[in-house]
């Protein structure tokens, strides 16, 4: 069974999450994703990257099947274990720090590292459907390393409730605790993703890669050292021969004349 599909148009790369109804991050669906994520860093036809997890499930999280199956192992799955969860942290990693900008598009349940891939995504568009959780509380285990991606676009109160209580939340309360960008009927969820990839992939240049890097890196400095970061980036942008002069109003209005 394919773990991923991968299609481009327009400088669009979508990722669509197969591996059953569930969607479940297998160590072959997370190696498989961070390979083309890599890839795609490289690829100049590749501008925007959607992850798409189609239908009511948008991802269950890790494969716990998968897991189960290893307790058999000589070692209980130690090695497995060890094996899926740093697989999973470069993954995610390599999905956070993208130099093309990351879109996941969800229509049903993102739970525990489902709802880790969407956060580490630079915009999440959820259908009014969807719905999301950090359930291992209630296995009486812990969404420890969910918890991580989530913790980096959501409250800390927003947090503490989706690891404490395990609860799902509806779509417009991911929306207010900061883990979506906009929440849309079903039905213009597809056309609306559409919409703003094409848009990104039209604008996207070498110049906006560099500049979504410095943002990423100054996010977690301190006040001083962010704006030195951002100012030797935004430097960069003005003295790149790429990047169109812009047209004073005196200079407007004698082109147009």
């Amino acid at each position: 069974m394919n773990t991923i599909t991968e299609s481009r148009a327009g400088g669009i790369l979508t990722l669509t999450l197969e591996n059953g109804v569930a969607h479940p991050l297998s160590l072959g669906m997370i190696r498989a994703l961070h390979e083309v994520l890599t890839g795609a860093q490289s690829d100049p036809e590749t501008r925007v990257i959607v992850i798409h997890g189609p239908g009511r499930i948008f991802s269950a999280g890790h494969d716990l099947k998968e897991i189960a199956a290893h307790r058999s192992d000589p070692d209980r799955g130690a090695a497995y274990i060890r094996d899926l969860f740093e697989a999973c942290a470069a993954m995610m990693q390599a999905l956070a720090g993208s130099r093309k900008p990351t879109i996941a598009r969800v229509e049903g349940l993102a739970t525990a590292a489902g709802l880790q891939l969407i956060a580490s995504c630079d915009l999440a568009f959820l259908s009014e459907n969807a719905r999301v959780c950090l359930p291992g509380v209630k296995r009486g285990g812990f969404c420890t390393t969910p918890a991580v991606g989530v913790a980096r676009k959501a409250s800390r109160a927003a947090l503490m409730e989706l690891v404490l209580t395990g609860a799902e939340k509806p779509a417009d309360w991911a929306l207010r605790a900061g883990l979506a960008t906009e929440v849309l009927p079903e039905g213009e969820l597809a056309a609306r993703v559409a919409e703003v990839a094409e848009t990104l992939a039209g604008r996207f240049s070498p110049i906006s890669e560099n500049g979504l890097a410095a943002t990423r890196q100054q996010l977690e400095l301190p006040l001083d050292q962010a704006y030195a970061v951002a100012t030797e980036a935004m430097i960069g942008h003005f003295m790149d021969p790429a990047l169109r002069d812009p047209v004073l109003p005196g200079k407007a209005a004698a082109a147009a004349e």
